[in-house]
């Protein structure tokens, strides 16, 4: 089984790493809806920017769990409600 590998920024990578993030967003596209409908991943990778291999400090690991689409609004993604894709990032449930 395949795993999702996801590299964030450093600002959200600590969010994830402090339980206070518990989703990873991603625009709603074909780019996206290509990686993530009707597939199944066994673990979810966050990684800070694009570690060097070996440096486990900055990935987080998570079981998948899925996702859901959502109309959120963020500075990321402008000053409009866009759709995404929320990627689930919790290790219980």
């Amino acid at each position: 089984m395949k795993d999702l590998h996801l590299n964030v920024k450093g600002i959200y990578f600590d969010q994830i790493k402090a339980g206070t993030k518990i989703a990873e967003f991603r625009l709603a596209n074909e780019y996206w809806r290509k990686r993530l409908h009707q597939q199944e991943y066994r673990w979810v990778f966050v990684k800070r920017g694009y570690p060097k291999r070996g440096d486990t400090s900055r990935i987080l690991k998570f079981p998948y769990r899925g996702y859901s689409e959502e109309k959120i609004k963020h500075p990321h993604f402008g000053n409009k409600f866009v759709n995404v894709f929320a990627i689930e990032l919790r290790r219980d449930k």
